[in-house]
């Protein structure tokens, strides 16, 4: 008897158990917005807004992944909003992260808020003791960004189903491959494929998991509604991206542990956060509801000129604002409006050689002093 196989190997395999003699291993591209459509409507393929089957084909793989139904939208913001519009109503209360993702509040202060939702903020670390009462739906980024603040995400579900609110995880800096949100009672999980799922920096997709048919319908339904669609060739670039998620992810998660561990003691380092060090204080709840750290690293120089210099001299670093591609990169977030200080560094650690990255982001620190 053997052992059930993992994740990534019934991703692979996926389209092959159902293939007939003939038929294309790859996953083909169906760049059509119609369908050949006799007589009446019979759930078949019709207009490339209701379902197209190079972005099914995606959503199965990523199914697989999650261990849910799985909607792709053409960003992650969509992939939230998609949650929000499916799920809010006038009169409702959401509680968020004071701590995550800038553009969610955003979206809420400009959207829902006027149409009478209340917001609710509370930092991530303080997430599972927050006040719920009369909440319909409560979001955690765990680790946050680009804090890299942990909740424990069980804690806050039960606390929420106690609240009668929903909860949404956004799961993006660690992917499915290192966290379940869904195994530890969230209701959603929320993804920004455009980083490490794809991985390659080259594509805006998202998703919306989930194992609830009722939540799962009203999604589906907005994406339909809403024209929020990802287009088949952005869904092949994703599937091509998922199929060498594992082996991207475990260097990455490699080279921020090396890079957290070698910043942590230089001297023109005044701070770092990296849930995966021993001394980080949200390693042990991380250790419980992860099994990798994922590819971010925030650390804090002495000025903006420091961070500034540092991006800049460092010959293996992209200076751009995403992350989870093949490519390290950094940025200095105060320049969005972070409440982080200015020479606040969010280091992404791609799949460049360990001992490479490294040296380089020593060199670049040490020159510095």
């Amino acid at each position: 008897m053997t052992d059930t196989p993992s994740a990534i190997s019934r991703l692979l395999h996926h389209r092959s158990q159902g293939l007939s003699k003939g038929e294309a291993v790859s996953l083909p591209i169906h760049a059509t917005s119609v369908f050949h459509l006799t007589g009446e409507p019979d759930g078949s393929h019709f207009y490339g807004r209701n379902g197209n089957p190079t972005v099914e084909g995606v959503e199965a793989e990523i199914g697989i992944l999650e261990g849910a139904d799985v909607v792709c939208f053409p960003s992650g913001m969509a992939a939230i909003a998609s949650v929000f519009y499916s799920v809010l109503r006038p009169g409702d209360t959401v509680l968020v992260p004071s701590d995550g993702y800038y553009n969610v509040r955003n979206l809420l202060a400009a959207q829902f808020e006027p149409m009478g939702v209340t917001v609710r903020i509370c930092p991530t670390a303080d997430m599972a003791e927050a006040d719920m009462t009369g909440c319909r739906l409560v979001l955690v980024e765990s680790p946050s960004n680009p804090g890299l603040a942990v909740c424990d995400i069980a804690e806050v579900a039960q606390h929420a189903k106690a609240a009668g609110a929903l909860v949404m995880a956004d799961n993006t800096t660690a992917t499915p491959l290192c966290q379940q949100p869904l195994d530890l009672g969230a209701d959603f999980s929320v993804l920004s494929d455009t980083k490490a799922m794809a991985g390659h920096s080259d594509v805006l997709c998202g998703h919306v998991a989930t194992r609830d048919a009722k939540l799962f319908d009203g999604v589906k339904t907005w994406r339909r509604l809403a024209g929020a669609i990802v287009g088949p060739f952005d869904a092949y670039l994703l599937h091509r991206g998922l199929e060498t998620l594992e082996v991207r992810l475990d260097r990455m998660n490699a080279n921020a542990l090396a890079v957290s561990e070698a910043v942590q003691g230089h001297k023109a380092v005044l701070a770092v956060s990296y849930p995966g060090l021993g001394n980080d204080p949200f390693h042990q709840v991380a250790r419980r509801q992860m099994s990798g750290f994922g590819p971010i690293v925030s650390f804090t120089l002495a000025s903006q000129a420091n961070a500034d210099a540092f991006i800049s001299a460092c010959p293996l670093l992209s200076p751009a604002t995403s992350f989870g591609g093949v490519h390290s990169s950094a940025e200095r977030r105060a320049r969005w409006g972070d409440a982080v200080p200015e020479g606040f560094v969010r280091f992404a650690a791609g799949i460049e050689p360990t001992a490479d990255l490294v040296a380089a982001v020593t060199q670049a620190l040490d020159a510095l002093s």
